[in-house]
Formats: structure tokens, C-alpha cells, sequence
């Protein structure tokens, strides 16, 4: 497929160049361009097909990379990599040392700021328009955020603050569900441009400065136009915090985006432009399903997503599944989600039980606090969420949970490398920072069957309880039908052999049963991070002269560490000579790249070959 405008932009200054007309063009091109190359690679679509324009009208109005562009979450910015010099290594999106499917400062002097998760983009602007400030640099600052962003505190955290700091920032609200407003048509164009423009906001501070001299006239003036400007807009929040608001106008027309921008521009202080787009804009397979679209496999392009069917379940399905099977054994229970229904595997908990449904919106550290009220009141929460998502309620796992010892479950989905999503979505960090808390009960399932019964096993528990499982499938180990519990703190062997202990836990119990082969090493599937089985953990002790812990989660902090402290606090082995040598196995201290899940353990020798040739390396043998 041809793309002569596109093929011309390698640099935004580039874009700056072409006549506004070529600009509808472009839009056209990079639409198809996007179509094609997500569908080759996979990656997120609707959302980046939703925000075209709005990206072409950014680049076209403001002076990038000098003025800083910050993406909320980050992953609508591929028409933003490919009008940036990027467009040639989209065929390598997501993949191993291909570029990211986020914003990566590492990667492009345009990405200001590296983004994964939600609502950071305002106080990260904030810093920027203050920093800039404070060194006397001329320089615009503009936030895209989606509306689903909108629900998280820290948005409203950092508009309090920058409508304070007076700072001089533009806040663009990507409105793409109509949640917020009402349908947009010309009068909203003409009103958004109209009170955008220089006239306006002049004679608007000419009107204040007059009436300053008279207060209560100018508060009288002042809630008028608020009141006036809430019959037509939904903007009296913002303008509250200080911010001046524009809209709604539409997110896929250039000719009201563009002009409205420049007036924008020329504007001082705190601004918030409502923009409405449509997730999937311009491929009406998208359009009219966006949430298959959101994130996608490689599909062909004419026909669409082909119904794929899978005899293996993914462990997010077995969560789904015992949920839904927990619910119908037990009233109390209720099923919780910071906006994440159809990732957790929540969809038919949500149609069959409506009424004990709740998705937060992206507020993970609500729905964890949220979780302890409905625990203290006698009901049973259970909190799926992803691993990388738990980081963000970390203070209330502690405080509100764990430090009241309530009977909350957190269903930990993505434990461990999650692949193409990179850095900021692996699940490295769970097993570290959820140990070294008290009172919590954390487990790690070796197949699908016992993460059922794991789950199980953290719901009759009086306490709170982590089980945390991998993305995608595991060895295709079908569960029972019961909800029967295991018994807590109790490792199994899973083969026996001699001097060489394998001690894994969770993901990576398959890799380490078929290196035990290899190395006629004893395997034991741990089961459970707190509490150990120290029994059967000193009994191997006793009777191994080289012990190897392996995990899928950062060596620092992890399951390892656990297992040397047990050691340590154990009375000495009834082996005679020398205690036995422990080597930990896990990620290492560093943030890993993306890649394919397979390929990224095997560089880090976690795969059945790695984990053989480290022991092989530790032991001389």
C-alpha cells in the first residue's frame, strides 16, 4: 500500500511543512498505515485508531520536541512513534529489541516521559510546566489523558496542585466512551473556538480586573459564568480547580482541533481542553467492537479477528471460572476490579452476579481499602488484580489490610514476565514486597489445578491471602470441579534424586522438574512463600548437599530470600560436615525489556537449560 504524504514525515517539522489541507490526508494514510502494521505485529489498536488526529493536531501546533507532549498510560502513542521517526521499526512493535509499545525517553528525544500505567501524565506535565518556569525557558507543556485515567486520585492530586501553582499547561481530556458528555456537533465547535479565543479570554480578564474593584460583583460575575457554562458544558469541576475549560469538541476533525489549539497556545495558566474521539475511528471492525480491538494478536487485516478455539485454559480463565463457582457455594462473597473486567477474567462473574460486581475504575488503592471495609462488615472480597496494578496499593495492603488481619483474597494475575507489554507491566516485584509484610498467607500454583485449589485455600483462610499466578496457560493440568482447600504451609516433592534440591515455586516448577531430569536433582514444588514448609525445607537440608531456589520474581527480596532466612533460623542438619550451599535463582536487579515470555527466559537462563547450566557452573560438576 502506497503512503506518499506519510513516507515524506520523518520529523515533525516535517508535518509542520504540509498545507492544512494535506493534513485530512495524512490522517487517512496513517490510519491504514496503523491497520496494516498492528495487525503484522499485534499490540493495541482502537485506542491508537481513536486518536489520529488529535496526534496529527498536537505535532502540527506545537514546536516538538521542544514543547513536551505526556501521554497518560501511553499505549494510544503509535501515531505518535510514527510521526516521530519510527515508522520504519513498527514491524519490529513490542518485540525483542524492537521498539516499545509505550513511551520510552531511552528510545526518542519526542518521548518525554516513560509511561505504562495510568493517570501520571498531569503531575508529570506539572513538573515539566514548573521546570520550565524556573529556568526562564519558553516552552508549552500538554497532558493526554483518557477518561478512563480520569477516576484515579492522583489526577485530581496533581490539578489541585497545578491550579494553585498557576502553572502554564494544557490538559487535554481524551473523551472516547461519551461517558462525561453529551453528543458534539457544530454549536460545541463554534462555542469551544469561540471561548478559546483571544477576544474572549481577553475580555474576560478586562471584566475582572474592572469588577475587582467591586468583590462582590466580581463573585456574582464569576458564579454567573460558571453557572452559565455548566448548562453547556460539563467543565465547572475543572474551572474549580482552577483550570480553565474548553469544549467538548471533536477529536476527529482537524479544522475545529487545530484552530483551537493555537488559541490555546497563546493562552496563560492551567487549560483543559474536552476532546471526543471513537476508539477504533476509521476501521469499522474496531468501531463496532473496540474492547476485541483494544489489544490484539496478528489477525488478517480485511477479514478481521477470527474466533480462535483453545482446548487449553489460561489461569486468569481458572480464576474466572472459581469465582464464579465460589460465589453460587457462598453469599458473602463479592468480586472487585480496578477497571480491569475482561483482563481478570471477570465477565461472567459480572453478568451472573451484577450485584456483588464491582469495578472500581482505575483506583487500585480504593479497592483495596474498599476490600477491608466490606471485610470488616462480614462479607468475603476478593481482589483480582494485576500484579504490576498492586504496586500501586501498597500502603493499604499494609495498612488497611494486612495490619487489621482481614479476610480479604487478592487474586494476583501477571506474576512474573508478562512479555510484550515490557518493564512497566511484568509482574517482577510481588513476592518482595508482599513477604516481608505480616500476616499475609502468599501462594504460587505450579499448574492450573492447584492454582483452583490455591484459591480456594486463600478464601477459608481468616486472614488476608495472595495467590499469585502467571499470565497466559500453564501445563494444561485441568482442575477438579470441588473448592477444597490444601493444607497451608505444606511443600510436595515432586522427584527425588540426590545431593541437588530444586526448591520452585510457582511458573517455574515445569522448567525445574524437567532440569531435575537432566541433573538427577530432587524437585520440590514450594507451594507456599509464607509460611515455608520447614519441615520438609530442613529435612532437605539434611539429606542435600546443594539446594537451588528458582522463582520469577526479582532475586532481591523474593522467594529465595526467604528460603535463606529459614536456613539460617533452623537448627543445623543431621548430616554431618558442612550445612548445605544455597543458590538463588530469579530476575536479576534490573528492569527486563519486552519480548516474547519464552525468549525472555531463556536470555536470563530461567528456562529448563539455563537453570541446568547454572547449577552445572555453581557446582564444578
Amino acid at each position: 500500500m502506497a503512503y506518499p504524504l506519510l513516507d515524506t514525515i520523518d520529523t515533525t517539522a516535517a508535518l509542520r511543512r504540509l498545507e492544512r489541507r494535506q493534513l485530512n490526508e495524512l490522517a487517512g494514510e496513517l490510519r491504514q498505515f496503523l491497520i496494516h502494521s498492528v495487525s503484522q505485529t499485534g499490540g493495541h489498536l482502537s485506542s491508537n485508531l481513536g486518536t489520529v488526529e488529535l496526534t496529527i493536531a498536537l505535532h502540527a501546533v506545537y514546536d516538538t520536541p521542544h514543547d513536551r507532549l505526556v501521554w497518560d498510560v501511553g499505549h494510544q502513542c503509535y501515531a505518535h512513534k510514527i510521526l516521530t521517526g519510527r515508522r520504519a521499526g513498527m514491524d519490529k512493535l513490542r518485540m525483542r529489541h524492537g521498539i516499545a509499545g509505550f513511551p520510552k525517553r531511552c528510545e526518542s528525544e519526542y518521548d518525554t516521559f516513560g509511561v505504562g500505567h495510568s493517570s501520571t501524565s498531569i503531575s508529570a506535565a506539572l513538573g515539566m510546566a514548573l521546570a520550565a518556569k524556573h529556568k526562564k525557558e519558553e516552552r508549552q507543556v500538554v497532558a493526554i489523558i483518557g477518561d478512563g485515567a480520569m477516576s484515579a486520585g492522583m489526577v485530581f492530586e496533581a490539578m489541585n496542585n497545578a491550579g494553585v501553582a498557576d502553572a502554564d499547561m494544557l490538559v487535554i481530556l481524551n473523551d472516547n466512551e461519551m461517558s462525561i458528555s453529551p453528543p458534539v456537533g457544530a454549536l460545541n465547535h463554534i462555542l469551544t473556538r469561540l471561548t478559546s479565543s483571544k477576544t474572549f479570554n481577553a475580555a474576560r480578564e478586562a471584566g475582572r480586573h474592572m469588577l475587582g474593584f467591586a468583590p462582590p460583583l466580581l463573585e456574582l460575575a464569576r458564579r454567573a459564568e460558571e453557572h452559565v457554562k455548566g448548562m453547556i458544558a460539563p467543565g465547572t469541576l475543572f474551572e474549580e480547580f482552577g483550570f480553565h475549560y474548553y469544549g467538548p469538541i471533536d477529536g476527529h476533525d482537524l479544522d475545529a482541533l487545530i484552530p483551537t489549539l493555537e488559541n490555546m497556545k497563546a493562552l496563560k495558566g492551567p487549560k483543559f481542553l474536552h476532546v471526543i474521539t471513537k476508539k477504533g475511528h476509521g476501521y469499522k471492525l474496531a468501531e463496532s467492537d473496540p474492547t476485541l480491538y483494544h489489544g490484539v494478536g496478528k489477525f488478517a487485516a480485511d477479514q478481521g479477528i477470527a474466533p480462535t478455539g483453545s482446548a487449553k485454559l489460561t489461569y486468569t480463565q481458572i480464576f474466572g471460572d472459581w469465582l464464579c463457582d465460589m460465589a453460587r457455594a457462598d453469599s458473602r462473597l463479592v468480586g472487585i476490579t480496578p477497571a480491569m473486567r475482561e483482563g481478570s477474567g471477570m465477565v461472567r462473574f459480572a453478568q451472573e452476579f451484577p450485584t456483588r460486581y464491582y469495578d472500581v475504575g482505575i483506583a487500585e488503592q480504593h479497592a483495596v481499602t474498599f476490600a477491608a471495609g466490606l471485610a470488616c462488615e462480614g462479607l468475603k472480597p476478593v481482589v483480582a488484580i494485576y500484579s504490576t496494578f498492586l504496586q500501586r496499593a501498597y500502603d493499604q495492603l499494609i495498612h488497611d489490610v494486612a495490619l487489621q488481619n482481614l479476610p480479604v483474597v487478592f487474586a494476583i494475575d501477571r506474576g512474573g514476565l508478562v512479555g510484550a507489554d515490557g518493564p512497566t507491566h511484568h509482574g517482577s516485584f510481588d513476592l518482595s514486597f508482599t513477604a516481608c509484610i505480616p500476616n499475609l498467607l502468599i501462594m504460587a500454583p505450579a499448574d492450573e489445578a492447584e492454582c483452583r485449589q490455591m484459591l480456594s485455600t486463600a478464601y477459608a483462610y481468616d486472614g488476608p491471602a495472595l495467590v499469585r499466578y502467571p499470565r497466559g496457560g500453564g501445563n494444561g493440568k485441568l482442575p477438579a470441579a470441588d473448592l477444597e482447600p490444601l493444607p497451608i504451609g505444606r511443600a510436595k516433592i515432586l522427584r527425588q534424586g540426590r545431593d541437588i534440591a530444586l526448591l520452585a515455586f510457582g511458573s517455574l516448577v515445569p522448567a525445574a522438574l524437567a532440569a531435575g531430569e537432566v541433573l538427577n536433582a530432587t524437585v520440590v514444588n514450594m507451594r507456599f512463600i509464607k509460611p515455608l514448609d520447614r519441615a520438609l525445607l530442613q529435612e532437605i537440608a539434611g539429606n542435600h548437599s546443594f539446594l537451588v531456589s528458582i522463582e520469577e520474581n526479582a532475586i532481591v527480596g523474593g522467594a529465595g530470600s526467604e528460603i535463606e532466612r529459614a536456613l539460617g533460623e533452623l537448627s543445623k542438619p543431621s548430616r554431618p560436615g558442612c550445612p548445605p550451599r544455597l543458590l538463588r535463582l530469579g530476575l536479576p536487579d534490573s528492569f527486563i525489556d519486552h519480548g516474547e515470555q519464552s525468549q525472555l527466559l531463556g536470555e536470563l537462563a530461567l528456562d529448563a537449560a539455563g537453570i541446568v547450566r547454572q547449577v552445572r557452573a555453581s557446582t564444578g560438576s
